[in-house]
């Protein structure tokens, strides 16, 4: 069964989906949408972004599952590999995933990562080097490319 926690930081409220064994979606919500039901899995989520956006962690060691099609997955796992700090476009994802040819495919894959920030859907750019949509809002994605460039974000606890 699957439960949602809720949680303030500096660009809204981060909803955590979660099972009894791992966090399966990380996003921002415009309000809380379902019973809040936080966890120790979900407060550690919460607890390590929350470290992530004041530069204190450049990964994350919470359990996670990532939920789609085969070639969403290789995309998602090729996102996992851009290192922090740097950027790749969506081209170069569809070639790290197999499928040169497919950068549009990629960029929907993209689109439906299911635990942004941890899963670093941000780091993708178009090949203009302009920055491009983002589930959380370009706002939050320039945030995090500023921040992983040595910039700074408060992230703040509310509870």
């Amino acid at each position: 069964m699957i439960k949602y926690a809720f949680y303030n930081f500096e660009f809204g409220i981060l909803k955590i989906g979660y099972t009894e064994t791992s966090v399966i979606s990380i996003r921002t919500s415009g309000e809380i949408d379902a019973e809040n039901e936080r966890s120790s899995l979900s407060d550690m989520a919460y607890e390590q972004i929350c470290e992530y956006m004041k530069g204190m962690r450049k990964g994350f060691d919470f359990p996670y599952e990532l939920h789609g099609t085969e070639f969403q997955k290789r995309v998602w796992n090729e996102l996992c590999r851009i290192p922090y700090g740097e950027t790749r476009t969506y081209r170069q994802m569809a070639e790290a995933a197999g499928s040169p040819r497919a950068s549009r495919a990629a960029g929907a894959a993209n689109g439906k990562n299911p635990i942004m920030i941890v899963v670093p859907c941000h780091r993708v750019i178009g090949t203009d080097g302009k920055l491009t949509g983002y589930a959380g809002g370009l706002e939050l994605k320039k945030a995090l490319l500023d921040l992983e460039q040595g910039g700074m974000i408060n992230a703040r606890s509310v509870e």
